[in-house]
């Protein structure tokens, strides 16, 4: 009796982690900067476009619709250190992280304490704080999502690319 009901919880296990596994339909990227003693790095979903364009995907969003930066689960944050991106402050922790469209057409990175919800599940009441991306064309097309972190003049950068697009934010 003992056997089967491992046999049958053993079972149960692996078609749950093949649930999960089913419900991240897209594959996940990493990145990761170190800045003198501070780590930084993201985790996010990899949707491709698949012959569709960006823009046509993200015109459906409005003024103060937020795009979850990737696919499936929430894309996280994750900071040793404190960070300033310009006038705004992030103190060390783990985030989700968004993009907020403007009634001006610009775009905000923001911050969520939330965090490793799916990815749909944005609390607007839990933001953080938004900082302002710089859109421009990217340097060669992004099939599929991408996050860059790197090091920049006196700190670091962020770069979201996907498509011809390209949304970046410096920060110490």
């Amino acid at each position: 009796m003992k056997r089967s009901l491992s046999g049958v919880l053993a079972a149960a296990a692996g078609l749950a982690l093949t649930a999960t596994a089913c419900a991240q339909g897209n594959p996940r990227g990493t990145s990761k900067v170190t800045l003198g003693k501070k780590t930084v790095s993201v985790d996010f979903g990899r949707p491709s476009l698949n012959g569709r364009k960006v823009e046509d995907l993200l015109s459906q969003l409005g003024a103060g619709d937020v795009w979850r930066l990737g696919a499936d689960s929430s894309t996280t944050f994750v900071t040793s250190g404190e960070l300033s991106f310009g006038d705004v402050k992030i103190p060390a922790g783990t985030y989700s992280l968004w993009a907020r469209k403007d009634a001006d057409n610009s775009w905000k990175l923001v911050f969520n304490k939330q965090h490793g919800q799916w990815g749909t599940q944005h609390d607007a009441a839990k933001d953080l704080g938004a900082v302002p991306l710089t859109e421009s064309k990217a340097d060669s097309p992004a099939e599929q999502v991408t996050i860059d972190l790197a090091k920049a003049d006196n700190g670091g950068s962020i770069a979201i690319l996907w498509g011809d697009m390209k949304l970046s934010a410096n920060f110490q």
